[in-house]
């Protein structure tokens, strides 16, 4: 049957678009990816949750939670665990499409 159209959408996106705000979709990717960047910088430096746990004071279980996205931390709690991996944040002008 591949003349039906689905009444949401085709792909996630669409989906996606019918269900969220632009400004929640913004917010989700901007989560995305700073959990990226952070395993991504843990990963580069070779060190495990829990030695990450010892350099920031940020208790493992809470850095597993970021990485798997099931919570948002505090942002100091972020700026933390960024410092820890010789990281930061920047607040920088968002691309109008």
């Amino acid at each position: 049957m591949s003349d039906y159209i689905s009444p949401i959408g085709e792909d996630w996106d669409d989906v996606r678009k019918e269900l969220f705000t632009p400004e929640e979709i913004a917010a989700s990717n901007l989560r995305v990816a700073l959990i990226g960047e952070l395993i991504k910088a843990r990963n580069e430096r070779g060190i495990t949750q829990k030695q990450l746990e010892e350099m920031s004071g940020v208790k493992q279980p809470v850095i597993a939670r970021m990485e798997r996205g099931s919570t948002m931390s505090q942002i100091d709690t972020v700026l933390k665990v960024l410092f820890s991996l010789g990281k930061t944040l920047a607040v920088v002008p968002i691309k109008q499409e």
